[in-house]
């Protein structure tokens, strides 16, 4: 079974230097999905999940596979209501 690699970059760079196997690519993407929400999760709790971050699966070989993008982009409100 193919082994894939869930790394996640943000201010700091998490490598997944173990990996684990999955079926196919479409089975890392659920995964990996699966793990960015815990990953955020986790981070929520601590109150530091960056603005920006992402996650990148990888193959074997280190062939980025796809990313996973996450911002938090605040909208003309919210900057409205944090000014005061």
């Amino acid at each position: 079974m193919p082994r894939y690699h869930l790394n996640v970059i943000d201010e700091s760079t998490f490598l997944d230097r173990d990996g684990a196997e999955f079926s196919d690519p479409q089975a890392a993407q659920i995964a990996a999905i699966a793990y960015a929400g815990e990953f955020i999760a986790d981070r929520a709790k601590r109150a530091n999940v960056g603005t920006h971050w992402r996650m990148e699966v990888t193959d074997a070989l280190g062939l980025i596979l796809f990313r996973l993008d996450f911002h938090i982009t605040p909208s003309p409100a919210m900057r409205t209501i944090t000014a005061q």
